[in-house]
Order: C-alpha cells, then structure tokens, then sequence
C-alpha cells in the first residue's frame, strides 16, 4: 500500500476533493458553479472518505492547492487543510495552483509545446504561467492583463494551449495561428495529488504554523455604493 492523501482544491469556483493511494485515484467529487466552497467542502470530504472506504486516520498526508486564486476560496481551502493536519497530526503538502492545471491538461492532450493555465483575475487581468511539456515552469507565476502581444516570443515558435476560467476573455483579443484554447485542463484536486504524491516522496512539506496561501495580489475588500 502506498500513501493515502486527502487532496483539497478550492482555488476557483471549482470545489473538489480527491483521496488518492500511492498514484491509484480512489474517490473524487468536484463541483463548480458559484463559489460555496464553505457549505460543500467537508461534505465532499465525507463523501470521498466512504467513497474510497477508508476513514481519516488511514490518511497519510494533506495535499492543498495554495494559489494563486480566489482569497475567500483558497483561505477556506487553506484552513481546512490546516485543521486536519493538527488533528490528525500528519504533514500537509502544498502545491500550485497553475501548475496542478498544467499537469491535468497535458494529460488530457500533449500536442502542444507549452500549457497555459489561465485564473481569471479582473478585467483582461489572469493569473497565469508557462510550463512546458515536462510540466516544468518556462514563465513564472504573474498577474497579466492580456492584449494582442502577450507571449509575442513564444508564440511564434511554439504551440500554446490557453485554459482555465480566464482563458475565454482572452478570445477575441489573442489571436494567432500558435495560440489554441481548451475547456479541459481546470483545477482538480486529483492533479493536486499526483503532484503531490511526488513533494511527499521528497520530504517537501509545509510548517502548518506558519503556511499562508499564495494570493499573488493583495485582497482589496469593496463596499456597496448607497443609492442616494
């Protein structure tokens, strides 16, 4: 038997809970929709737990996507994370957001040279990255507010795949023959696994105390305006 983790994914929209055994997928449930990560995630935890007919001291490790991402989301994501490893005393694992996406699509279709996961942000603002087919970043994490040049260089001698929720406004602005967009490659707490199935085997976990969320951007809370 290999090692059982409990992955989390809340970065999005997307809700989803994955419990894998060494590689082998046991149970996943993932929703998406509006962001009710607070209502339907310790469910889905439940449900994935008798789905995979094991209970929460078979768990090895905890596995969270950390961003970046939605701050309501990935803080409840985050805490949860956190919680189960105080009370079950086992190492929590913390992997990126992007690069879990990436993961996911170039299983799903590996006919391009690079994958770029999208998040959106605000505007024509996404939270983006570039990694190559060895799921290796080429581009570091970063806020982009896209327009007709973004990626001027490796578009023209590669074939990129744009995905995520904040891929479609990118559409009608980004258009070249290299650039493609797909609707697969979204965050799913079973690429949160695998990744981090292989930070396990290293040894590469969080100090739970002090481990925060990676937000990229500060939150800015707003306001109504009142109706005069």
């Amino acid at each position: 038997m290999g090692k059982i983790i409990l992955g989390i994914e809340t970065a999005t929209k997307i809700c989803s809970v994955a419990i894998t055994d060494g590689g082998k997928l046991l149970a996943l449930k993932e929703e998406g929709g509006e962001y009710s990560h607070a209502e339907k995630l310790n469910g889905f935890i439940e449900d994935c737990l008798k789905e995979a007919n094991v209970t929460l001291q078979h768990i090895d490790a905890i596995a969270v996507s950390k961003g970046p991402g939605s701050y309501t989301g990935l803080r409840i994501g985050v805490s949860t994370a956190k919680g189960l490893c105080y009370a079950l005393k086992k190492p929590l694992i913390s992997v990126d957001t992007l690069q879990a996406m990436a993961l996911a699509m170039s299983k799903t279709d590996d006919n391009f040279d690079l994958y770029v996961p999208m998040i959106d942000a605000r505007r024509m603002e996404v939270y983006t990255a570039v990694f190559n087919v060895d799921n290796n970043k080429e581009e570091d994490i970063s806020a982009k507010i896209i327009d007709e040049n973004s990626f001027a260089v490796l578009k023209e001698n590669n074939r990129l795949v744009l995905f995520g929720d904040g891929a479609e406004k990118c559409r009608e602005t980004l258009i070249h023959s290299n650039i493609f967009y797909s609707d697969k490659g979204l965050p799913s707490a079973e690429y949160v696994n695998r990744i981090a199935q292989q930070k396990l085997a290293k040894n590469e976990i969080e100090d739970v105390a002090y481990f925060e969320p990676y937000y990229l951007k500060d939150f800015v809370a707003t306001t109504a305006k009142k109706l005069l």
